[in-house]
């Protein structure tokens, strides 16, 4: 059985969802982070940066989330095109290189809010979601983040929305639920 590793309040919680939207059978295994448990040699095997998430696939293993989410696309989803796995890495690639650290590096907020949000909100006024009317992978790497927004930043999005109301969508989609806002 697949095996997550995370932490209470970590970046786990986005391959989670993407597991608890698949239907693929998985075990969450909580490392106590505050105890050191990521430092250890058994979890150091698994990812010798000591961060989490990582998985344990059978034999394989694979850290970072977006490299997770990718790899869990590619095995667990629907089969897709070249072109529809390179758009959905291009939105995986934007949710971790520029969204996140865009908006949550304080720093640069300022600057990059009026940059990347008016065209999410043009594209979630046109679309339900990032690649049309269908939920993808692409959805949980973005849509994690921005969820995260109001929590962590006291963003509301209410100059945006076509963003609040992909987040409404999102964050009342089951497996959600079951992840990221069981937290």
């Amino acid at each position: 059985m697949l095996k997550l590793y995370g932490g209470a309040r970590t970046r786990a919680s986005i391959p989670q969802w993407y597991l608890e939207e698949l239907g693929v059978p998985y075990e969450f295994v909580q490392l106590n982070l505050a105890a050191g448990e990521h430092k250890q040699p058994d979890y150091l095997a698994i990812n010798p940066m000591g961060k989490v998430p990582a998985i344990v696939d059978g034999d394989f293993q694979l850290w970072e989330s977006g490299a997770i989410l990718l790899y869990l696309a590619e095995k667990y989803g629907a089969p897709l095109t070249l072109e529809q796995r390179s758009e959905i890495n291009q939105w995986i690639l934007f949710a971790n290189a520029t969204l996140g650290i865009g908006i949550f590096v304080e720093t640069s907020r300022a600057k990059e809010m009026p940059v990347l949000f008016p065209p999410l909100n043009e594209r979630f006024n046109q679309h339900d979601y990032l690649l049309g009317n269908e939920f993808t992978v692409a959805d949980v790497a973005v849509g994690s983040i921005l969820a995260y927004m109001p929590l962590m930043l006291k963003i509301d999005f209410a100059e945006y929305p076509g963003i609040k109301a992909y987040l409404e969508r999102i964050t009342a989609r089951p497996a959600f639920q079951r992840s990221i806002g069981a937290r």
